[in-house]
C-alpha cells in the first residue's frame, strides 16, 4: 500500500477525508479549469473525490495530495495515478492539478515523475497514460518532460484531446 512519497522538494501523501474541501475547491476552481472544455463543478468535484477515496479503499493507491516538504500543512495540489478504463483497456491515468500560486515551480513535473516511477515499479503490467486537451500546453510539456509522446488524438466535447504514453 502506498502511503507517501518524498521527492527532493515535495511530500506526496494519500488523500484524507480532511483534504476533501481543499481538493474539491482546487478541482472546481475556474483558473485551474481554463483548459477544460467542461469545467468541473463543486458537486462534480465532490463526486470525483468520492471515487478517488474508493480507489484508495479498494486498491491501496490513488491520487495524492502534494505539499512542499518545508510546509507539509499547505496543500499545493494533487496528482498521481489511478485505475481507469480507456477505450476498453485498463490503464493508470496520470493526473496533476495545482493551485495557481504553485505554478511555474516545477512541482507538477516533480510530482508526476515520482508517481510514474512508483506505478511502473509497482504495477508494471498496466500502462500509464495522460489524457490532455490539445490546448493545454503547460500540461503537455510536463508529460513530455517525463518521456510521454502522443499516442492518439481524439475529440472530447468537440475539442482535440491528446492521449499520451511513454
Amino acid at each position: 500500500m502506498l502511503t507517501e512519497i518524498k521527492t527532493e522538494r515535495l511530500l506526496l501523501r494519500r488523500l484524507r477525508e480532511a483534504d476533501r474541501e481543499n481538493i474539491v475547491a482546487l478541482q472546481a476552481d475556474p483558473e485551474t479549469n481554463k483548459f477544460n472544455v467542461v469545467p468541473h463543478t463543486v458537486e462534480g468535484a465532490r463526486e470525483l473525490y468520492d471515487a478517488w477515496m474508493t480507489q484508495w479503499a479498494e486498491h491501496g493507491f490513488g491520487y495524492l495530495t502534494v505539499s512542499a516538504l518545508d510546509e507539509p500543512e499547505v496543500i499545493v495540489g494533487f496528482g498521481g495515478v489511478r485505475y481507469h478504463e480507456w477505450n476498453g483497456e485498463r490503464v493508470l491515468n496520470l493526473a496533476y492539478r495545482f493551485w495557481p500560486f504553485a505554478w511555474g515551480k516545477g512541482y507538477a513535473t516533480e510530482m508526476a515523475a515520482a508517481a510514474v516511477e512508483w506505478a511502473e515499479r509497482e504495477i508494471p503490467d498496466v500502462p500509464v497514460i495522460a489524457n490532455i486537451m490539445a490546448s493545454n500546453e503547460p500540461s503537455i510539456r510536463v508529460a513530455e518532460r517525463l518521456g510521454f509522446t502522443v499516442h492518439t488524438e481524439e475529440e472530447y466535447e468537440g475539442e482535440p484531446s491528446l492521449h499520451l504514453r511513454r
